[in-house]
């Protein structure tokens, strides 16, 4: 194993998942305000699953997402 290349793959995968996320979450946020679902002043909670089936991994991440 090479760690390097560990290491620079799940930089590279994390990054992906940060951008597409982000980019996911931010329209639908703006949706459903345009739809009048969300005033745009509330907090939620949000998780997010980390699932990698050949290393038997399944983690949940708990968080929080404010648009004030």
């Amino acid at each position: 194993m090479n760690d390097e290349t560990l290491n620079m793959s799940i930089r590279k995968f994390l990054k992906t998942v940060g951008v597409n996320s982000q980019l996911t979450i931010e329209k639908a946020v703006q949706k459903a305000v345009a739809d009048g679902k969300l005033r745009g002043n509330e907090a939620f909670p949000a998780t997010m699953t980390l699932a990698i089936g050949k290393l038997n991994l399944d983690v949940k991440f708990d968080g929080e997402i404010r648009l004030e």
